[in-house]
């Protein structure tokens, strides 16, 4: 019986998983050298890549933070709004707006 699909072709690899998701959202990530092979200068690139991840990840925490802090005060605003207290609800945009002049 002869296969379905020409010798060239690949079957559909149907959904795309985790890794396939990655390599579409981020498609510089494999073009990076392997620098771990290259001796003591592999290794200070490496930690400076390190460096740099982690100062990323540390934006991506505060950028979080603001955003939960953001959403609980949409939340605080919507419950005074919806049973009609707008002093409540001038109440909470004004801590809000005091908050972001820190």
């Amino acid at each position: 019986m002869e296969s379905m699909n020409a010798p060239d072709e690949r079957p559909d690899p149907g959904p795309a998983g985790p890794v396939d998701r990655l390599r579409r959202l981020a498609p510089g990530l494999r073009s990076r050298p392997a620098v771990a092979s290259e001796g003591p200068d592999g290794l200070e690139a490496l930690r400076a890549r390190v460096a740099d991840l982690e100062e990323e990840v540390g934006e991506l925490r505060r950028l979080n933070l603001r955003l939960a802090e953001l959403t609980d005060v949409v939340q605080e605003l919507l419950l005074p709004l919806a049973s009609s207290d707008p002093a409540r609800a001038q109440e909470v945009l004004d801590r809000y707006s005091a908050e972001l002049g820190r």
